[in-house]
């Protein structure tokens, strides 16, 4: 936890912070330490950031729930349109 809060120009407290608010949910090792993910450290960053411009952090795991939200969905939605053009038949056919 240490190390990731260093990497993140944050503090360990703040990390503690975020797992509280479940935004991340990091693995313990078998001495029970925190192991933290590329992907939980870049939300975690980005939380920092939301934070540093004077969102509340509850608001900030939300808004990043969120943005995580909209971005699945869009990528749904371009998934499905791809389906669907390439299902549709030529007008030339």
């Amino acid at each position: 936890m240490g190390r990731a809060a260093e990497m993140l120009g944050t503090t360990q407290g703040f990390l503690r912070a975020i797992g509280e608010a479940r935004l991340i949910i990091p693995l313990r090792s078998a001495g029970g330490h925190r192991r933290y993910s590329r992907y939980q450290l870049r939300i975690a960053a980005r939380a920092r950031e939301l934070v540093g411009h004077g969102t509340p952090i509850e608001a900030a795991c939300r808004i990043i729930i969120l943005e995580d939200q909209l971005g699945e969905a869009q990528r749904i939605n371009a998934e499905y349109r791809r389906v669907a053009e390439s299902s549709v038949p030529s007008a030339s056919g």
